[in-house]
């Protein structure tokens, strides 16, 4: 019986030519990005039948308009965009260590911006995805073309039986998209969606789950549910009032700053001496050196609403692209809720970026200087920006000048650096230091700009000490994520880098003029920061205190979680089942309170 059906879907005379051809072409490229997605994350989903089955699925859909047009060229050229998109993906998990999200293949015209950043997320495993539809290219032209009979119509069955195979796969597991939040939000697994699922699949997801919706009476549930509980076993405590007044909060993000060039010399060379004499001062500096990096695909602009808002970034979607336009509760919004604090954000990039200017109005952010604020006279980086050095400098002449925070006006300052930018290449004649060869040449480049910018912070921090509010005011120094990611490995391969370079992904939290000073050594997350800020600044009865917990609450649980990998990182021993629980579901919880614009509507 089976025999004479599988003859009618299989003839002979239909798949021996071109269409087998591009059906295998297409499903070896599907399988070549899976091996090479997973040789930069975990190879588990390579065991998983749901990855072979979706890879069918997809090669069938790829080769479909060959098979409705009848036209080699056709599918020559789907299978070449099919090859584009895909190390598109390959490249963006190096850094973000998943899928593009739906909402970033609007933002591909500011990959003009970050030329050299691309470039450098290319691996010479990436040309085989092409080289397969090459192949196809070749061989399959110097074939027959064959349409039997009814040809169309029997690819479609064969397209509904592999459909409905993988639908079965995914039944099995609770469902495509129960399964595929399942593997998000797991820690050995999190990176196995794009793989099992293809791309497509990812794109998928993001559509099903992504959209706006309003807040149901489940949603409000387990949102109050949340927060109940981490008000019980998490709870935000103050500190007391004794403590010194801060009526200025200054904060200053780095780009790709990590915590191992601080208090290092390599070479006799000390990295960072600003930084360095900072947090020598005990008594007035508040230093954590392990804050694990939690940005997701947002990365910049994902610190932002960890530092701002105490918020984790959404689980598939970039919230300043798919949510502009919430309402969120911040820090500078406590700030002028307590004192009337005008709130200023500086970035020498363009206002579009991560769409800094309509993110800027939902923080409730007063004036935004971006790229045209500036003389744009000494640039660093490809593409050429305005360097950490000039835009420092320009930043307190303005001050000086009284165009942003004037004398006598209690403030919110936040300062968004660049130079720190991925690959790290510094103009020779910016160069100050240089170290040895015996090095990797990216972990060369990295340290002389950490130096530099660190001698750009210097110029900063002077100024900000000859204001007469000096002693009222907190300046914060954090980096806004790691910055060496998938090139970690290799610098580390080195035995020399490998007495340096952190493996793991830290960056530091440096707090001056401190009203609590010291040191803090366990792991924190980022989400930690805001929290412990509203301790510092004596704001701890605005309504929102964030999804983390202030490094000052001795009872502070000494570990974080990953948003990338999903991995938990630092000591767990003495954590209750309840509040390990509670952290584990927070991102959940962030993406529900996001995509429902949750705070606009509670109190």
């Amino acid at each position: 019986m089976m025999k004479p059906i599988l003859s009618r879907l299989f003839p002979a005379d239909m798949w021996r030519g071109r269409l087998s051809v591009l059906v295998v072409a297409a499903f070896l490229k599907l399988i070549l990005f899976d091996v090479v997605w997973c040789t930069g994350t975990t190879f588990r989903a390579m065991s998983d039948i749901g990855l072979y089955l979706n890879s069918l699925l997809g090669a069938l859909l790829l080769v479909l308009p060959y098979m409705v047009s009848r036209r080699f060229w056709i599918a020559v050229t789907v299978l070449f965009l099919a090859d584009g998109v895909l190390v598109a993906n390959l490249m963006y998990c190096r850094t973000y260590f998943t899928a593009i999200p739906l909402d970033s293949y609007l933002l591909a015209g500011n990959l003009s911006d970050f030329t050299a950043s691309v470039a450098d997320s290319m691996r010479w495993l990436d040309i085989l995805i092409p080289l397969t539809t090459v192949a196809a290219w070749i061989i399959g032209r110097r074939m027959p073309r064959r349409f039997p009979p009814r040809s169309t119509l029997r690819y479609l069955v064969c397209l509904a039986v592999a459909a409905l195979l993988a639908a079965i796969a995914a039944m099995c597991r609770g469902g495509f998209r129960a399964h595929y939040s399942r593997l998000q939000e797991s820690c050995y697994y999190t990176t196995c969606t794009t793989p099992i699922y293809t791309v497509g699949g990812s794109v998928m997801y993001d559509i099903l789950s992504g959209n706006s919706r309003a807040l149901d009476e489940a949603g409000r549930a387990r949102i109050d549910s949340w927060m109940e509980q981490k008000e019980r076993h998490r709870p935000h405590r103050a500190l007391p009032d004794s403590i010194g007044v801060r009526d200025n909060l200054v904060i200053i993000l780095c780009e790709s700053l990590e915590s191992w060039v601080i208090d290092r010399k390599v070479d006799g060379v000390e990295i960072t001496p600003v930084l360095d004499s900072l947090i020598a001062d005990t008594a007035s500096t508040l230093y954590a050196p392990n804050v694990l990096t939690q940005v997701a695909a947002g990365r910049s602009i994902d610190c932002q609403l960890l530092v701002n808002a105490g918020m984790l970034p959404m689980q598939s979607s970039v919230y300043s692209m798919r949510y502009p336009q919430n309402r969120y509760y911040t820090l500078n919004r406590a700030l002028a809720e307590k004192n009337g604090a005008r709130s200023y954000i500086l970035t020498c990039d363009k206002p579009i970026v991560w769409n800094q200017e309509p993110i800027a109005r939902a923080f409730g952010i007063d004036t935004l200087l971006t790229r045209s604020s500036w003389r744009n006279d000494e640039l660093v980086g490809n593409p050429a920006k305005l360097s950490d050095g000039s835009f420092m400098h320009q930043a307190v002449e303005k001050m000086q000048a009284g165009e942003i925070w004037p004398v006598g006006e209690n403030a919110f300052l936040q300062f968004v650096t660049y130079s720190g930018h991925n690959p790290f290449r510094l103009p020779e004649n910016l160069r100050t230091v240089t170290f040895s060869d015996r090095f990797p040449e990216r972990m060369r480049d990295y340290m002389m700009m950490a130096h530099y910018t660190d001698s750009a912070i210097g110029t900063l921090l002077s100024y900000l000490r000859s204001r007469p509010d000096y002693d009222r005011t907190l300046i914060v120094i954090t980096g806004d994520h790691e910055g060496l990611a998938m090139d970690r490995a290799a610098i580390l391969d080195n035995p020399d880098a490998r007495e340096i370079v952190s493996p793991g992904q830290y960056t530091p939290l440096i707090v001056v003029n401190s009203p609590v000073g010291g040191r803090y050594d366990a792991v924190l997350g980022q989400a930690d920061i805001y929290p412990t800020l509203l301790n510092l600044m004596q704001l701890d009865s605005y309504r929102w205190k964030g999804m983390g917990n202030s490094i000052l609450d001795p009872s502070k649980a000494p570990f974080a979680i990953s948003s990338m990998t999903g991995e938990l990182v630092g000591d767990t021993t003495a954590v209750s089942p309840e509040a390990l629980s509670n952290i584990r579901s927070a991102r959940a919880i962030s993406d529900l309170i996001i995509s429902t614009d949750a705070f606009a509507i509670m109190p």
